[in-house]
């Protein structure tokens, strides 16, 4: 579809170009087209012939930005789909090392080699 909508826009864009060379140059050229006057009616079937154009450009451009569009937010659900598994991860991460080191941390306390702290008073001799 991309390649159709850039094929329609270089379309439009030669359709008008040589519609603007055929009327600036109409009064050298109106032999080989067997034409003798420009009418309103050429005219205006050009400019509706250039519109149709136009407007198939136009929606192809907008089903190829759309495209883009879904693609986009399909890929960021997923980033964060992933964004949410890591946390999930890295907090489940976290937990596991928190209830490692509070387990030894029990056994520690208990074989101490520190003294328990005694309060003396000041005596006076």
């Amino acid at each position: 579809m991309k390649k159709f909508n850039s094929i329609m826009q270089l379309l439009v864009a030669l359709f008008f170009a040589l519609s603007l060379v055929f009327f600036l140059a109409f009064d050298s050229l109106k032999g080989m087209f067997g034409m003798q006057e420009i009418t309103p009616g050429t005219v205006v079937s050009t400019l509706l012939i250039g519109l149709i154009l136009f407007l198939v450009a136009w929606g192809t451009n907008s089903m190829v930005y759309k495209n883009y569009e879904l693609k986009i937010s399909k890929i960021e659900h997923e980033k964060n789909e992933l964004k949410a598994k890591l946390y999930d991860s890295d907090q489940n991460h976290k937990i596991q090392t928190l209830d490692k080191k509070i387990e030894p941390g029990d056994e520690e306390k208990e074989n101490t080699i520190f003294r328990p702290r005694q309060n003396f008073k000041n005596r006076k001799p």
